[in-house]
Formats: structure tokens, C-alpha cells, sequence
């Protein structure tokens, strides 16, 4: 798998949420979907400070997204 980000970043979302595995596309985490349904049912994403292995989980503005070495702030756009 490859993490193209690093660090720490704010991501914008329209609207009230986002699923976790379409955050970490869209923040370029990963590069597929595929890669991110592995990185997420391995165990490999926390949702504010919990591990999450449902691909599907709801991720709202104000949330934190850590996940191989990168954390995502996740903010209205």
C-alpha cells in the first residue's frame, strides 16, 4: 500500500459526513478503493482515537482520521 500523504492535514467535506473509505481516496491516502478497504479491515484506520474496521463509518466534520502516520482533521469546506 502506498500513503502518498504525510503528517498532519485539514480536509474539506460538503456536506455532513463522508464514509471513511471515500475520505481516504479523496484525501489521497490511498490510490483505490481496493487499497483502502484493506488498509480499513486490516485494523490500519482510528476514527477520533478508535479503531474502525467498517469501510462504511460516517466521518463528520470536526472528526479525526489517523492512518499510516497521517492524521486527517476533517472540516467543512
Amino acid at each position: 500500500m502506498r500513503v502518498k500523504l504525510t503528517g498532519v492535514s485539514k480536509i474539506g467535506i460538503t456536506g455532513d459526513h463522508i464514509r471513511l473509505d471515500a475520505l481516504l481516496k479523496y484525501a489521497a491516502v490511498v490510490s483505490s478503493g481496493g487499497e483502502a478497504k484493506a488498509l480499513i479491515r486490516s485494523g490500519g484506520a482510528e476514527v477520533c482515537g478508535a479503531s474502525c474496521t467498517q469501510r462504511g463509518k460516517k466521518v463528520k466534520p470536526g472528526d479525526t482520521v489517523r492512518c499510516g502516520g497521517v492524521t486527517l482533521i476533517v472540516a467543512v469546506k
